[in-house]
């Protein structure tokens, strides 16, 4: 194909991509060095049309730094209609630092798995992935290096890392394969370039990239997920009941209240002096209380600190971007706390039961779900997942009280009404999630809710007792 109609239909592809608004394209390469991956990607650039493209060459910023490792690469995945342009993207960290041995293999491994999960979400999600790995002989490599370095035109280019990087020659094509290898598959396939000249190439890349924008997308092979017997620990909201409970006295309560909150307002500052994150999210019934929960640990706390975050139907721009990004984005830097009112188990709750999500969508985020709360703890974040729990008596009586109160009642709507009609699929969905989610470090807390003082100080000992749990700790 000629360069000029090969440029055209390339173009034409990527505007009817932006109209449809189908799906994302990610196309990421990386590899040896001095393969002119950057002033390819400059060249391909001129061909596309630049309003629906991104390009990220990426370095770390102190701002990633302070968030788990993923967040980076999450915060910039393109939206539907768009084309994003990652040079090394999340690659290059795992194999310059295996090459350097600042990652042992078994890390590296670690790595690869994260990968393949990442990459896989995506594709479930309609962003389709095209991998390069630009090859070079190593004289090839180093007679390249020796002419820039000679050319003072463009010798400024050039830097040690490329050096170090040739040195290395042999070390990286070996990770190279070993990465390919583990990380290729039909949703996320690999393409090895051999080095030719630019031009060639970028003629080469152009084409790669109008037969994945043109093709049908690949969907991710479903694995299932393995549906365990009920965790040992986990809680069980069918066999809790909240009922019968004498109701805590105002005095009584206001006393342990202040305490509770003093000792939470201390484990927040320790926590903040160490940059220790915290996320915390709420999950209930309707009118179990989460509002009130959540204001009287907020009371406790310095304003600069903490962020609430209400989690409704998604946005425009929350739909046209895999359904995670809603909630990486929101993920709080080192030593600030995040609270989820409601949170990223409306997948397999109300988009379950609701019908909002297809069952392969929502069978698919218990092990998404179980992998973003694995990274959180990893980065050394204290996380605290509470589900509040209220007898079906004592809602119907906060529905009717809420309706019969002025400035409650828009707190009441249709929705509620509905989901209490559904409550026994709630219940099932709910102890299901217990029992897929609980894990050493994300544990459930259930609180049962039906006097309301009493949950609101049990939602306190939860929090301080996992803080606390976490600022006695080593690490």
């Amino acid at each position: 194909m000629k360069t000029d109609t090969l440029r055209a239909r390339l173009l034409e592809a990527q505007l009817d991509l932006a109209h449809r608004r189908e799906r994302a394209v990610i196309l990421l390469l990386t590899g040896h060095a001095v393969t002119y991956k950057g002033q390819l990607v400059n060249e391909l650039n001129h061909w596309l049309e630049n309003r629906h493209t991104e390009v990220h060459a990426l370095g770390p910023s102190s701002e990633e730094r302070e968030r788990p490792y993923w967040w980076r690469f999450w915060r910039r995945v393109p939206d539907r209609g768009r084309i994003g342009i990652f040079i090394h993207g999340w690659y290059g960290d795992a194999l310059f630092a295996r090459a350097e041995r600042r990652l042992s293999s078994g890390a590296f491994r670690d790595r690869l798995a994260e990968i393949r999960a990442f990459e896989a979400e995506l594709a479930a999600e309609g962003v389709v992935l095209l991998k390069l790995w630009m090859d070079i002989d190593r004289r090839e490599q180093r007679r390249h290096l020796q002419a820039l370095q000679a050319d003072p035109i463009r010798a400024w280019q050039l830097n040690t890392t490329d050096w170090q990087r040739h040195l290395q020659h042999a070390a990286i094509g070996a990770l190279g394969h070993e990465m390919r290898d583990a990380t290729a598959s039909d949703h996320a396939p690999w393409r090895r370039l051999a080095f030719r000249d630019p031009t060639a190439q970028l003629e080469r890349v152009g084409g790669l990239l109008h037969e994945t924008l043109v093709a049908p997308p690949v969907a991710p092979a479903v694995v299932p997920d393995a549906v365990p017997g009920e965790a040992p620990d986990a809680p069980s909201i069918r066999r809790a009941d909240p009922r019968g409970e004498t109701p805590l006295k105002k005095a009584n309560y206001t006393e342990r209240l202040a305490e509770a909150q003093r000792r939470l307002a201390i484990n927040a500052r320790e926590a903040a002096r160490r940059r220790i994150p915290v996320v915390l999210a709420f999950e209930g019934l309707d009118a179990a209380g989460k509002g009130g929960s959540i204001h009287r640990i907020t009371a406790a706390l310095d304003a600069r600190q903490y962020r609430v975050h209400r989690i409704a139907a998604p946005s425009d721009e929350e739909l046209a971007l895999p359904w995670a990004w809603r909630f990486w984005r929101r993920l709080p830097a080192d030593g600030r706390i995040a609270i989820f009112d409601r949170s990223w188990y409306g997948r397999v709750l109300v988009e379950r039961i609701e019908g909002l999500a297809a069952e392969a969508a929502w069978q698919r985020a218990y092990a998404e779900i179980r992998e973003f709360e694995r990274q959180l703890l990893a980065h050394g974040a204290v996380l605290g997942k509470l589900f509040l729990a209220i007898s079906q008596e004592e809602q119907l009586r906060r529905f009717k009280a809420r309706a019969a109160t002025p400035h409650k009642r828009h707190k009441l709507t249709d929705e509620d009404w509905r989901n209490r009609e559904r409550w026994d699929d709630y219940r099932q969905a709910i102890d299901e999630m217990f029992a897929r989610t609980q894990a050493p470090g994300a544990e459930w807390a259930l609180i049962a809710c039906d006097d309301k003082r009493r949950a609101r100080l049990r939602v306190l000992e939860s929090v301080n007792k996992r803080l606390e749990a976490r600022l006695a700790s080593p690490l």
